[in-house]
């Protein structure tokens, strides 16, 4: 459970981290410490990656008040909701594990706290359970705070009835690329070739997300903690998810499609801070209003983002 698949294994490789990465695999457990389970209980969402019944890679957003995330025994986590009808993900985990002999579905889960800037990582296997879901974990992964902007959550200022709209398309409206350019945090979940789900949190300032057309995206990887999960996944598996929050207005922008890593060092050269890039093809989108009832204050971004470029 500790250990690194063969996709992870060979782009610490080639980026030249293998002894940073065998250094770095002791944060990865498959139980969550106390401190871990006090941390979850505060929080008010969480960002949870799965494959659909096409085999899209999704990530989106599950709320509740501070307490829907409870850990009743150290390889489990309970999760006090279910995404909504309007939810990509929404057929496949209100389903999970019941019915028509459905299995447990893989999942990546990350718990962040945008206040402190801190963040943990939980892959594992999904069932529903009553009103919720309940997780058996794989991988328990503690991460650094690079890259996160500061914010504090608040609910809206008036109570209002949820009209939850939900658009499709298979590709980028000029109003949702100027929300990526302007965009300082997105989630991206991936797979292993044996479909094994991560999700991870990328973070920049505002132009990190390069709109290189409708529906091709590109941004930076820049340096981490050595273990490339999310490339090692999309080295053997190039489907990948993406969740775009509206800190401000509840709105969730879902993209789904293929990456890959670009590791030109000419074309590296040209985005200040990257150590590798990332491009992400679309084949589908949606975007659901009014999706978090979550409103968040003005970001403080992070001392570590490098400056975008020109």
């Amino acid at each position: 459970m500790g250990g690194y698949h063969r996709g992870e294994r060979a782009v610490q490789e080639r980026a030249g981290f293998a002894r940073q990465a065998g250094q770095a695999r002791g944060a990865i457990g498959n139980t969550v410490p106390d401190v871990a389970v006090a941390f979850l209980a505060q929080q008010p969402h969480l960002v949870a990656g799965a494959t659909d019944e096409r085999g899209r890679i999704w990530a989106t957003q599950l709320t509740g008040e501070p307490g829907f995330l409870t850990v009743p025994a150290p390889h489990t986590l309970r999760i006090g909701a279910l995404p909504a009808p309007e939810d990509p993900l929404a057929p496949l985990l209100t389903g999970a594990g019941s019915g028509s002999g459905s299995g447990p579905v893989p999942v990546g889960l990350i718990g962040i706290e945008p206040a402190t800037r801190r963040r943990m990582r939980m892959n594992g296997r999904a069932v529903r359970e009553g009103d919720g879901l309940r997780v058996e974990l794989d991988q328990v992964i503690s991460n650094c705070p690079k890259y996160i902007q500061k914010r504090d959550h608040h609910p809206p200022a008036e109570a209002t009835p949820v009209s939850r709209q939900a658009v499709d398309s298979t590709e980028l409206s000029p109003a949702q690329q100027r929300t990526l350019r302007a965009a300082d945090t997105f989630f991206v979940a991936t797979a292993s070739d044996r479909g094994d789900v991560d999700a991870s949190h990328r973070g920049g300032n505002p132009g990190f997300v390069q709109v290189l057309s409708p529906r091709l995206l590109r941004w930076p990887d820049y340096a981490g903690n050595a273990m490339f999960l999310t490339l090692g996944n999309l080295e053997l598996n190039p489907a990948a998810g993406l969740f775009v929050p509206g800190w401000e207005t509840g709105t969730s922008l879902h993209l789904t499609g293929s990456a890959r890593t670009v590791w030109d060092e000419e074309e590296v050269a040209r985005t200040p801070g990257a150590q590798r890039l990332v491009e992400f093809a679309i084949t589908a989108v949606r975007e659901v209003a009014s999706a978090s009832p979550l409103r968040w204050s003005a970001p403080a971004y992070s001392r570590f983002n490098p400056p975008t470029a020109a």
